[in-house]
Formats: C-alpha cells, sequence, structure tokens
C-alpha cells in the first residue's frame, strides 16, 4: 500500500542483518547499512503487511510532498 502526496519519517536502525534461503537451500546472511538497511527494512514491512504510518512515532504527522520538497534536504538518518 502507498501514500501518494505525503512522507512520514519513521525511525530505524542504520544498520540490520538480513538472512534468506539461497536456491540450493542454504543460508545467505547480509549486513545492511544506513539508506539501504532503510530501504530493506521498509520492504520487509511491506512483506508482512506494515504500512510505515504504523512505525511513525506518536504526535509525528505526515507531511505533504510539497512541503516535504521545500526543505531542499534529505530525511536525517538517526544513529
Amino acid at each position: 500500500m502507498s501514500f501518494f502526496g505525503v512522507r512520514g519519517l519513521v525511525p530505524r536502525p542504520l544498520r540490520t542483518t538480513v538472512e534468506t534461503t539461497a536456491l540450493d537451500g542454504g543460508t545467505v546472511t547480509t549486513v545492511y547499512q544506513r539508506g539501504l538497511a532503510r530501504l530493506v527494512q521498509h520492504e520487509i514491512d511491506h512483506l508482512e503487511g506494515i504500512v510505515y504510518t504504523a512505525r511513525m512515532r506518536p504526535g509525528v504527522d505526515l507531511i505533504s510532498v510539497d512541503q516535504y520538497r521545500q526543505t531542499g534536504r534529505a530525511w536525517a538518518y538517526e544513529s
């Protein structure tokens, strides 16, 4: 599910470890960091049926894409 026209700030770890099963049945472990870690966590949420608004902190509001773009900067990463 997507929310067109709005953005929301979601706190996520800057490092995540993912275990997957290879075609031969073996386990592959991959460590992702910073932006890629956030992206992978977001996509895993999709697979589990979780939308990003469920991960937003209480009291944090969605903002319009236009408002987001006017800041001239990307979201700041949390450590």
